[in-house]
């Protein structure tokens, strides 16, 4: 596969202008020259084959040759909803929630929560997207939205067939035996309807009160295994198990 870069301008037409960063790394990392092809996205859902054409000091002018409407998005529409872990360890979650295919990531203002990202933590998360959606192909970035409560999330997503929320068994999940480990949500693929939303909370897990809200609100308690796991793992192995 060609290098990918990402335009944060619209690509259309028969030429594009790549500048800032993407254009920095094509100039004086991969030394372009006229004539070498890349490929090129803008997060829209399609790629560009796209030949150099000029090199000036800070932008690269492109010939578009050919455009691609390649579609790697899982076949249901992802949200993950989750109390974000501190440091580079969000950083991580956020590129394998690209890499997995999650469409929409929320952070989550919860009772245990130990992190809550400003403006500059977010765009740094939002430029993490764009480099994971170059390196796994896809070509539609992942939106990271801002930072809501537990109380606003659960009247945002009311209207959402398919809602999950990661709580270990024995603390106020419903209609489990004994013996179960995964809620009965898994008893209807994912794949069966359009939408689904993932909640994962903090290490210190959910308060009772948010989850017994989550409960009334008809959401689907799910128990991901007798140890205890990072934010991080736990979401990926929420993520993992709605996109088979």
């Amino acid at each position: 596969m060609s290098d990918r870069y990402f335009s944060s301008q619209p690509v259309g037409g028969d030429w594009a202008t790549l500048s800032g960063t993407a254009a920095h790394h094509l100039i004086h990392v991969m030394r372009a020259r006229p004539g070498q092809r890349i490929e090129l996205f803008d997060g829209s859902g399609r790629q560009w084959v796209a030949e150099v054409r000029r090199v000036a000091r800070s932008e690269v002018e492109l010939a578009l040759l050919d455009e691609q409407a390649i579609d790697r998005e899982l076949p249901i529409e992802v949200t993950l909803a989750v109390a974000l872990p501190k440091g580079e360890r969000q950083r991580w979650l956020v590129e394998k929630a690209v890499e997995l295919g999650v469409g929409r990531l929320v952070p989550l203002e919860t009772a245990h929560g130990v992190a809550q990202p400003g403006t500059a933590a977010l765009q740094r998360l939002r430029r993490c997207v764009i480099e994971a959606s170059k390196q796994c192909g896809r070509n539609r970035l992942m939106e990271i939205a801002a930072p809501q409560p537990w109380a606003g999330l659960l009247a945002a997503t009311a209207g959402v067939p398919r809602r999950w929320m990661a709580h270990p068994r024995g603390e106020g999940g419903r209609g489990r035996g004994e013996g179960e480990t995964l809620s009965s949500a898994f008893r209807l693929p994912p794949s069966t309807f359009a939408s689904l939303v993932l909640a994962v909370g903090p290490e210190g897990g959910f308060a009772t009160e948010e989850v017994a809200a989550a409960v009334q609100a008809g959401w689907e308690l799910v128990d991901l295994g007798s140890r205890i796991l990072r934010v991080e793992t736990a979401a990926i192995f929420l993520i993992a198990l709605a996109a088979l």
